[in-house]
């Protein structure tokens, strides 16, 4: 080893597991990601889009179901999803995506707010797969 090289640091980082990004709020996230770029969109787009996909990928939500909940946004707004019968098919997905949508709504500018917040909706649809795909190829 040279003097310019840094000294691996042998101490494992600590990690979180599916219980504590599922414990975040997604909500206070989505209220302080969404207006402004910086470290709470960072959050929002990392931890809280895991956390997300964890929570419905538990209530047995497809991600395609959350794919196509970002096209209705993108088309009609967070406020317009938001206030929509049936988000998920699932009532306690519905109930849950619903109280995001509507954090997300009270900051949300029209068109740009909307498009980040049906861009984290399509981050949370691909974690989703993923976590899926993931025990499939486990089994």
């Amino acid at each position: 080893m040279t003097g310019s090289e840094a000294p691996m640091d042998p101490t494992p980082r600590p990690t979180k597991t599916d219980d504590d990004c599922a414990r975040l709020d997604t909500t206070m996230m989505l209220r302080y990601g969404i207006p402004a770029e910086g470290p709470h969109r960072t959050a929002l787009f990392g931890d809280g889009a895991i956390g997300a996909a964890v929570v419905l990928d538990r209530l047995g939500v497809l991600p395609r179901s959350v794919a196509f909940l970002a096209k209705v946004v993108r088309s009609g707004g967070v406020r317009y999803a938001s206030q929509l019968p049936e988000l998920l098919p699932d009532q306690a997905a519905t109930d849950t995506v619903r109280a995001w949508l509507e954090a997300a709504g009270t900051v949300a500018r029209p068109v740009v707010g909307d498009e980040t917040t049906a861009r984290w909706l399509e981050s949370v649809a691909e974690l989703i797969g993923l976590r899926r795909n993931s025990r499939a190829r486990g089994r």
